[in-house]
């Protein structure tokens, strides 16, 4: 009987400790007011390495009972204007987030970005296609304090093999 308690005991503390952690508040520090410095290459996989830099302003909040929030971006630079969104909705059954991005250029979502955030760095995978070809998309937040954020993204064209960054975000956050 004791043998058998024991080996209950030793399964469940395995079990317990094998359970994904709920990731749900994992962008809770993104939430409130950002200045935004953005690099954006202007022609991404083709060899070039001219950037448009802009600077602008991120507003970041919850929506779904703090399961997803809401990023609005306007930024303007290098005689250009962006504006756009990114809604990211938590899926608590894989413990991963979808992000889903639309510019005012197009008003179109992308193809969502779906990944996890561990040991403070979110990774962020997809497909997408880029002058009629297939190529994957890598998005990445790190270096995240409670006034800044970094994320950059990334294109591959050789299934991952390599990646060419293609646009770099600091946020610095607005203080009230």
């Amino acid at each position: 009987m004791r043998r058998s308690l024991l080996l209950a005991a030793l399964l469940f503390t395995v079990y317990v400790v094998a359970e994904p952690r709920d990731g749900q508040h994992d962008f809770d520090v993104h939430i409130g007011t950002w200045k935004t410095e953005l690099k954006i290459r202007k022609a991404p996989l083709t060899g070039s390495n001219n950037w448009i830099e802009m600077k602008g302003i991120s507003v970041v909040r919850k929506v779904l009972n703090g399961r997803a929030n809401l990023v609005e971006l306007i930024a303007d630079g290098g005689g250009s204007h962006f504006e756009g969104t990114s809604l990211r909705l938590y899926n608590p059954q894989p413990h991963q987030w979808s992000l889903n991005f639309a510019n005012a250029k197009d008003s179109l979502m992308t193809i969502p970005q779906i990944g996890e955030v561990r040991n403070g760095r979110g990774e962020f995978y997809s497909h997408a296609t880029l002058n009629g070809r297939a190529i994957l998309t890598r998005f990445v937040i790190s270096d995240v304090t409670p006034d800044s954020i970094r994320f950059e993204q990334a294109y591959s064209d050789d299934g991952g093999k390599t990646w060419e960054v293609n646009w770099i975000a600091v946020d610095t956050r607005v203080k009230e």
